[in-house]
Parts: C-alpha cells; sequence; structure tokens
C-alpha cells in the first residue's frame, strides 16, 4: 500500500516570524549574548596571558581528521547512490516475467540487506572506532550514516509497490523506472520522503544562501562559547570532590541555562538554517520542517511539530505500516514501537559520538517521553500546559548536559587499569566485534558501574 504526502511550496516560520520586529529584537538578544560570551573570552584570557587570546582549539579537536570523515562519506554516498537504485531496476526488469516473485523479491531484499548491513551498518562504526575520531567528526559520519539507511529505505519503500502493481504495457519489455536524476537529487533535498518530483523555486536568491550559511556558522561558534564558558569551567576541574545529592542537584540546576541554549541553538542550525541552506541552493519549495512547537500544550503536538522532516518518515514507514499490517488494531502498539525505534536511534547516535554508552536520553525519551506523550495529549488546551511543556524542556536539558559533561570528564580522571566502565566496555565490545580486540583480552576486562 502507497501512502501519500503531499509537497507544496511552503514558507518557514522564521523567516516570517522575523518580519515581526518584537520577534527580530529577540534574534538580536541571542546575538549579544553572543558577542557578551566573545568578550568574556577574550577579557579572560587578557587577564589570565596579558594578551588578547581567542583560540578556537576546541573546534579545531572536535572537527579534526576531516579527511576521514570525507572518504568514509563518499564510500556511504556511492554505496546509496548506486546499489539501491541498481537493485530496483535488477528487480523490476524481471519481476513481471519472472515465475516465482516471491522468492526473487526474499533473495533480492536479502542480499542487499546484507551489503546494506556491511556498508552502512558495520563501516561507519568500523571507521569511527579503528580511526578514534573526535566527537564532531564522530557525529558527522554516524548522522549521515542514519540518513542514507532512512533514505535508502525511503526510495525502494516508495518505488517498489509501483513497480509491482504496474505491468508493462504491450510492445514495452520493462516496467517505467524513476530517473537517476530524479534519485540523486532526493539523496541532496531536504526531505526523507522519496518522490519523482517536488515543489521547485523558479531562482536561487544567492543572498539569502550568504546570510544563512554564514548564521550556520555563527551558531557553531555560539555552541562553541557554551561550552567553553558555561559547561567547561564546571564539569573540568578534578576537585575530587565526593558524590552528595547537594552537588548533582546544584549541577543539574546549573545545566539548565547552557542546556536550553544548546537545544535552541541545535534546532535553528539545523532545522532552520542548515535545511533551509540546502532547500535554497536546490530550490526546493517545501519549507515545512519545522512548525511552531514553541507553542505547544501537549507533548504530542511538539513531537509531531518539532522535526516534520523526521517525523514523516517515522508516521509514514513506521506508524502507518504497522497499523496496515495490523489492520488498524494495535494504535498503541504501534506508537510505542516507534518511540522505541527513535529512542534507540538517538542513543545510539549519542553512544557513537560520545564514545561510551550512557541510556540518559534512551531514558528521557522511551520512558518519560511515552508517559508524557500519552497524559499530556492533544485534549490539554491550556496555556499552563505550555508552561508545563518548557519546565520539562529546561530540565530534560538540563539533566543530559549535565549527566553526559560529567560521564566525559569521568573518562578522563577516573582511568581504572583492568577495570571498564559501562560506558567503556560498550566500545570495547565493538572493537571486539570489529576484530580490534582479541576474546581473552575482553574477557580480562572487569566491569563496573561508578556510582
Amino acid at each position: 500500500i502507497k501512502f501519500k504526502i503531499r509537497y507544496r511550496k511552503a514558507a518557514f516560520f522564521f523567516c516570517e516570524l522575523f518580519e515581526i520586529s518584537h520577534i527580530r529584537t529577540i534574534y538580536h538578544m541571542f546575538i549579544a549574548i553572543l558577542l557578551i560570551f566573545s568578550l568574556s573570552t577574550l577579557a579572560v584570557d587578557y587577564i589570565d596571558q596579558g594578551r588578547l587570546v581567542l583560540e578556537f582549539d576546541l573546534l579545531l579537536y572536535a572537527f579534526g581528521k576531516l579527511g576521514t570523515v570525507t572518504w568514509a562519506w563518499t564510500i556511504m554516498f556511492v554505496y546509496t547512490l548506486c546499489v539501491p537504485y541498481c537493485t530496483l531496476v535488477f528487480w523490476g526488469s524481471l519481476y513481471h516475467k519472472f515465475p516465482y516473485k516471491l522468492g526473487l523479491s526474499l533473495g533480492t531484499g536479502l542480499l542487499m540487506s546484507a551489503i546494506q548491513m556491511c556498508v552502512l551498518g558495520v563501516f561507519p562504526i568500523y571507521v569511527v572506532v579503528h580511526h578514534q575520531l573526535p566527537p564532531a567528526s564522530r557525529f558527522i559520519v554516524i548522522l549521515e550514516q542514519i540518513r542514507f539507511l532512512m533514505k535508502a529505505y525511503s526510495f525502494m519503500r516508495e518505488t517498489t509497490p509501483v513497480i509491482m502493481k504496474n505491468t508493462p504495457k504491450e510492445g514495452t519489455v520493462f516496467p517505467r523506472f524513476p530517473t537517476f536524476s530524479s534519485y540523486l537529487y532526493f539523496l541532496f533535498c531536504p526531505t526523507l520522503i522519496y518522490r519523482e518530483s517536488y515543489p521547485r523555486n523558479s531562482h536561487i536568491r544567492w543572498r539569502y544562501v550568504g546570510v544563512t550559511a554564514g548564521m550556520t556558522l555563527g551558531c557553531l561558534f555560539y555552541g562553541y562559547f557554551i561550552l567553553v564558558r558555561l559547561c567547561i569551567p564546571i564539569f573540568k576541574p578534578d576537585t575530587k570532590q565526593p558524590f552528595s545529592k547537594r552537588t548533582m542537584v546544584l549541577a543539574v540546576f546549573h545545566s539548565v541555562l547552557p542546556g536550553i541554549m544548546l537545544l535552541l541553538l541545535c534546532f535553528f542550525a539545523f532545522l532552520h538554517c542548515w535545511l533551509n541552506l540546502f532547500g535554497e541552493l536546490l530550490r526546493f519549495a517545501d519549507r515545512m520542517f519545522y512548525k511552531d512547537w514553541w507553542n505547544s500544550t501537549s507533548f504530542a503536538n511538539y513531537y509531531r511539530t518539532w522535526n516534520v522532516v523526521v517525523h514523516d518518515w517515522l508516521y509514514y514507514y513506521g506508524y502507518r505500516d504497522i497499523l496496515w499490517l495490523s489492520k488498524r488494531k494495535f494504535r498503541t502498539a504501534a506508537m510505542l514501537s516507534v518511540f522505541i525505534v527513535s529512542a534507540v536511534v538517538h542513543e545510539y547516535a549519542l553512544a557513537m559520538g560520545f564514545g561510551f554508552f550512557y541510556p540518559v536520553m534512551f531514558i528521557l525519551f522511551a520512558v518519560f517521553g511515552v508517559i508524557f506523550n500519552f497524559t499530556m495529549n492533544d485534549k490539554r488546551k491550556s496555556p499552563m500546559f505550555n508552561v508545563i511543556i518548557w519546565m520539562c524542556l529546561f530540565l530534560g536539558q538540563g539533566v543530559q548536559v549535565c549527566l553526559y559533561c560529567q560521564e566525559w570528564y569521568a573518562q578522563i580522571h577516573c582511568p581504572r587499569k583492568g577495570v571498564c566502565a559501562p560506558s567503556t566496555c560498550f566500545l570495547q565490545v565493538v572493537k571486539h566485534a570489529l576484530g580490534k580486540i582479541s576474546s581473552s583480552d575482553l574477557k580480562n576486562v572487569t566491569w563496573y558501574y561508578r556510582p
């Protein structure tokens, strides 16, 4: 069954909101905060070292080994570009002539899945672990791995039912296949749902491209200053301070401000700037990448409007397909399945990106997120529920920033010879699976839980 999603020319929220002077003033306030961060860093460096120093050593470290990232991305891209399309053409050219259609489909699907597991499954993990990529470079490889998997699945999911349904007309040997150019365009355009054509703008606004690229770069430096001024000075010092409830609570509330700033920054940098940048360069007209999630009075609406691009993919290929297979009997199970899959993927990206397994995101997403989704549903319309949602976002981001920063520096300050924390053991198991360490070495690792 093929579910349709409408693509239309749609404006993007912030560009319309920025036309309102009051909203534009809030944007100017964030720019002022960025300038204050810059001046603060310069002042501290001048006092400590007697000269003006504006080094970006953290950025240089985080985005290190970009050469390795480039060739790894190229391999994944070439595979995603060639193999799914060639597989579709091979299978489609034989499907209506082959007597055993089910066997042909199963064999082709299993073979492609095995190859995809190696190239888009194991290979990115091997690159990240073997080459010991720094955090930002890790995230680039892993997030591109996830994106290519979702794009390839959408392409196969949307095209195979059409080929199965439409038999070749008399006088034609093969069914009509999607054009290679449309698939190539799909791999770069800011959507995860494949269509042979999308609404297109008539021209590229190069001034807008320059401004958006500048804002993306500005967001990168904004994140750098948030980490340098608000996170690292708190969590980096090796004070050997014993753990206490008071220390933990204070650390969480201290992390609320940088946490919510990083959340808004990631939203603005990726969902607004980055996607609009590619949308403008490709003249992609449907810019509905997000909706007014900040006005949500229910978590159900928040999840639908925060990231429309990913939500559409999960809704059509997860929730709707499960309902179709179950003949619409298990709506709750379908919703829970989507939440679990999304939580696992989020936690996988963070685990591979940070280099340790610490399932804070998974617990917040799969446990508290599910509870809030069912308790704070669309029936909640009072503005008070919008306040509650913002309180939960503030606290959730504070918990994540606090715990992930503590674990990051715990890996540095608390190394134990022959002893392995669960987070580090996660990478040891990955290395063992990739043949980097022997089974005997893995058995000698002692597992423990750091308090």
